[in-house]
């Protein structure tokens, strides 16, 4: 009998997360097919490379080309689907991808997020602050690591204007490199989104919640606000925003604690899926995962020692 329930169970899941994943991936390819096509007309407009000289200054600090400007700010405005889907049209590195990916994976879907956490805990400016400074910081440590200097330096003097290409020849590239992008995503999406189905009707986020006690503490974080942070971690700030915001209205959770909550899952939240919307691209594993990672721990404990200090300072 058991067997049985749990054999609907698992269905039932499988089902849902399928329809989940199906609608998803349509959502998402509203976002990509537009914002991509429209990505490789600019860059085949050589309109960007007009403007460079105004671009190109801010680009330098992050060691990459004023190209890249266009995946980080859909990025910042519309999500990480944008972002993959600018960057799949134009002619980067992988160490620049790396770095756009590492920024974008922090510094996301600001407006939507950021009204989120403003509902739940924290003030939205103070919270997307936290996350641009974050995530600038992070890539220029991670630049000096990967010594993207002389390919930023190539894409600027390129060899050829994209105007050179005929039209019909950037159309045809275009459309194979997004059918490729978009086949690879619907594979990930689908089994991801089906994957956190079967965990939630099981309910196995709560026992993840305690095999990840050990990490919660290396992050610097209250148990208290486990549920939230595994919550985050594995659905992300929208789609796990219903439960944030439920739970900090309950009160149970200081200012502080709230404060470091955010400031981790600002930085180190969606985990599972939004990185590897970026493996089609031949990003490292490594740097979509372990980066963010250790910059969260850093910037909770950080910001302990603050409260600390402002604790024994109104003393």
């Amino acid at each position: 009998m058991k067997n049985t329930i749990k054999s609907n169970q698992l269905k039932t899941a499988i089902v849902t997360g399928v329809n989940k994943g199906w609608r998803g991936y349509i959502w998402m390819m509203k976002i990509i097919l537009p914002i991509s096509f429209l990505t490789a007309l600019l860059a085949w407009s050589g309109l960007v490379q007009k403007v460079s000289f105004l671009i190109q200054p801010v680009m330098d600090i992050f060691g990459l080309p004023a190209m890249a400007a266009l995946p980080l700010i859909i990025g910042m405005l519309t999500g990480i689907y944008g972002g993959v889907a600018s960057m799949a049209v134009l002619s980067l590195s992988v160490e620049q991808m790396t770095l756009i990916a590492i920024f974008l994976l922090i510094a996301h879907n600001l407006i939507q997020e950021g009204i989120i956490q403003g509902k739940s805990g924290i003030h939205p400016l103070k919270a997307t602050l936290f996350r641009l400074v974050v995530a600038t910081i992070t890539i220029m440590i991670v630049a000096q690591l990967l010594d993207v200097g002389s390919t930023a330096q190539m894409s600027i003097d390129g060899p050829s204007p994209p105007t050179s290409q005929p039209f019909s020849t950037m159309l045809k590239d275009w459309a194979i490199i997004t059918i490729n992008l978009i086949i690879k995503i619907f594979f990930i999406i689908m089994f991801i989104l089906t994957m956190l189905e079967i965990m939630k009707s099981f309910g196995w986020v709560d026992h993840i919640v305690r095999f990840l006690s050990p990490l919660l503490k290396a992050m610097g974080l209250s148990h208290r606000v486990g549920v939230l942070w595994v919550t985050a971690v594995i659905f992300g700030l929208a789609y796990g925003g219903a439960v944030i915001v439920e739970e900090a209205k309950n009160g149970e959770l200081t200012k502080e604690e709230l404060e470091e909550l955010h400031l981790s899952i600002g930085i180190n939240h969606a985990m599972i899926e939004d990185p590897s919307l970026f493996l089609p691209l031949g990003i490292s594993p490594f740097w979509l995962w372990i980066p963010r990672l250790l910059v969260a721990m850093v910037a909770v404990r950080l910001l302990t020692l603050w409260h600390l200090f402002l604790d024994k300072y109104r003393k």
